[in-house]
């Protein structure tokens, strides 16, 4: 019985001292309320974090920003355009399965020899990822690219007849493409401005700008 009596007694004498650390203004209860208005923090949607101006997104902590998908020329072509900035391990790479939904291409030419040679003109001109169709109905085809939406299939059709090219035209193509995306961690403003302006010179890509994934 004298045991449970001092037990209880070193329970009271515990609690007692608590309660009084607690209201001295150290405790958690006095923490809570001495937060600065609470009820002004608030969390930022992707949406609203995308929108804020490179210096404000530098300013950030643990923040990724993503530019894609690429396929494997415009990857290579992109990581090139990025090297001035020595990015180091902060810039990673994930692939993506991308479901195209439209096709850009010039229609078949009559034989191998003659759309190999439009390849050669079309690449001499500057377009990018071009290539023959070599079997199928749309046998000796040119392949300009293919897009996720029709607005962006439009958009880079309107770029080929600045270029001089008139005969693309666009066809609805289901297919699933490998592709990828660049990510880039705790980016600074320059890196951030540098990124925006990349994404515009390729229609169907986009830049997303949130929380790093626990594997990035």
């Amino acid at each position: 019985m004298r045991t449970i009596f001092f037990l209880l007694l070193l329970a009271n004498l515990t609690l007692f001292g608590y309660t009084r650390l607690d209201s001295s203004g150290t405790g958690e209860v006095m923490r809570l309320t001495q937060q600065v208005k609470p009820d002004l923090i608030k969390l930022l949607t992707p949406q609203q974090v995308a929108a804020l101006g490179p210096a404000k997104v530098a300013a950030l902590a643990d923040v990724c920003i993503e530019i894609g998908p690429f396929s494997d020329g415009d990857r290579t072509r992109v990581l090139s355009e990025l090297e001035p900035l020595a990015l180091g391990r902060l810039l990673t790479q994930k692939r993506a399965d991308i479901n195209t939904a439209y096709w850009v291409y010039v229609p078949r030419l009559p034989n191998k020899p003659a759309a190999d040679k439009r390849v050669a003109d079309l690449s001499a001109a500057g377009l990018r990822d071009v290539s023959v169709v070599d079997s199928g109905p749309q046998r000796f085809a040119i392949s300009l690219g293919a897009f996720r939406s029709e607005e962006a299939a439009r958009s880079y059709v309107q770029q080929l007849s600045q270029k001089g090219v008139a005969d693309a035209v666009i066809t609805p193509r289901q297919q699933v493409i490998p592709q990828t995306i660049l990510v880039v961690r705790d980016p600074e403003a320059t890196v951030v401005a540098r990124l925006k302006a990349l994404q515009a010179a390729y229609p169907d890509t986009e830049t997303k700008i949130g929380s790093c994934d626990k594997t990035t």
